[in-house]
């Protein structure tokens, strides 16, 4: 077994459980969110999915952060509830999402020899934003985290990382799932 399949089965298991506390609203998601995207790294940069590469490390400075603001939002209180992303934020996100994006793609085309810089821009820049949004539990993160993983399936297929492929693409409807739970218990605590 080559180290490839090696870190693509570590990887798949840590994300598979990332989800299950993700999809709980756990705080140990931030854990393996810390632990997870060292694994992740080390495929990426020898499969030459750069942007993503680096992605793992804001993944883990993110999981540190998420980690201190649930510690700091009580569950019983209106801050530390999951909510529906305010309007007003929307234009910001998207915003944000596409100066990432266009520098991301600048920094691939410019400074690497990325065979894929736009895709590879896209889902980095759309997982930067996810996952500030999951830090503020806002239940839409899911929705962007769909488009994040439905690129990743594909770049994975095309960089010939297959199980990481398949994790991504259960992560596709684990998404789909997340949202409807975090969109109902939303519901339920607003009636509360």
């Amino acid at each position: 077994m080559d180290w490839s399949w090696i870190l693509q089965i570590v990887g798949t298991t840590l994300g598979l459980i990332y989800l299950w506390l993700e999809y709980k609203a756990n705080i140990w998601v931030w854990v393996i969110g810390a632990i997870m995207p060292m694994v992740h790294c080390t495929l990426y940069l020898t499969s030459g999915i750069y942007a993503d590469a680096a992605m793992q490390l804001y993944y883990v400075a993110a999981g540190i952060y998420g980690l201190m603001v649930w510690r700091r939002q009580p569950t019983h209180s209106d801050e530390g509830r999951i909510k529906h992303t305010p309007l007003g934020w929307i234009v910001p996100l998207v915003v944000s999402y596409l100066v990432l994006h266009v520098v991301i793609y600048f920094v691939l085309t410019e400074f690497t020899d990325s065979r894929v810089p736009f895709f590879d821009a896209m889902s980095t820049a759309l997982g930067i934003v996810a996952m500030w949004m999951l830090s503020r539990k806002l239940v839409e993160q899911w929705l962007v985290w769909l488009v994040v993983d439905m690129i990743s399936v594909g770049l994975y297929l095309y960089k010939d990382i297959p199980l990481t492929a398949g994790l991504y693409a259960i992560y596709c409807v684990l998404a789909v799932v997340g949202f409807l739970r975090w969109r109902r218990v939303c519901r339920d605590e607003a009636t509360s």
